[in-house]
């Protein structure tokens, strides 16, 4: 098992790509602690997760909320030691044009998706360097690698995740800590059907396809590192052709 004896933190864990990788990650020997804010949806991925074997962790919190976050990762510490892998997945889209999009929209989107990322990593890093060893993944998306149509806020808050997450890549490289940066294209989720419910959506990914990119990332070499990796449908065209 290429996970075995490892500890994964992974949010929006509830359904989706997190829920995927939650369940690729336990078939590898990994024990997880699983964050969502709905609690019928994580206690859900959390008995798949028994099911496949692996240790399993319930965790209620809104990754916009310090207070959440630092109560779920030191709940993380306390029941499995360490924190080996943190999978930062919780989303959050709302797609309209820009003069339809209203100030709660924008900061919602900045927040869970950009800022919540910046508080799972205030929260785990430190345990991570102490330790000389750990793997932060973070799910973007095509939208930080490019405009898209009636993403504005979305767009905005995907092109800073992967800016941050290089940076941080660069400051946690001495500690032996490795960043890397998911950028999906398109996935067949809730959240996307919410979002985009008028799109045909019968070549696009599921949430096994990004979780067998994400299992990549935390079994890559310690000699070696990807910064951002791009997974695209098959029938889209390539990033930047």
């Amino acid at each position: 098992m290429l996970l075995k004896g490892k500890t994964a933190l992974i949010t929006g864990a509830g359904r989706g790509i997190g829920r995927g990788i939650a369940l690729a990650f336990a078939q590898q020997g990994c024990s997880i602690a699983a964050a969502a804010r709905t609690a019928d949806e994580v206690n859900a991925t959390v008995d798949l997760v028994k099911r496949a074997g692996g240790g399993a962790l319930a965790l209620l919190a809104d990754v916009a909320n310090p207070q959440d976050v630092r109560a779920m990762a030191d709940e993380t510490l306390r029941a499995f030691g360490a924190i080996d892998i943190l999978v930062n997945n919780a989303g959050y889209a709302s797609f309209r044009p820009f003069t339809e999009l209203s100030l709660e929209e924008w900061q919602q989107t900045i927040a869970v998706n950009l800022t919540g990322v910046f508080l799972c990593c205030k929260a785990v890093v430190p345990s991570m360097i102490a330790r000389k060893s750990g793997r932060i993944i973070n799910i973007s998306s095509v939208a930080g690698l490019k405009p898209l149509l009636n993403q504005s806020a979305y767009c905005a808050s995907k092109h800073g995740l992967n800016g941050f997450s290089k940076v941080l890549a660069m400051e946690l490289r001495e500690h032996h800590v490795a960043v890397h940066t998911i950028c999906p294209g398109g996935v067949d989720t809730r959240l996307a059907q919410e979002a985009m419910p008028d799109r045909d959506k019968s070549d696009w990914m599921t949430p096994e396809d990004i979780a067998h990119a994400c299992l990549y990332l935390a079994t890559l070499s310690p000699r070696a590192s990807t910064d951002e990796l791009v997974v695209r449908r098959f029938n889209s065209a390539p990033i930047g052709g």
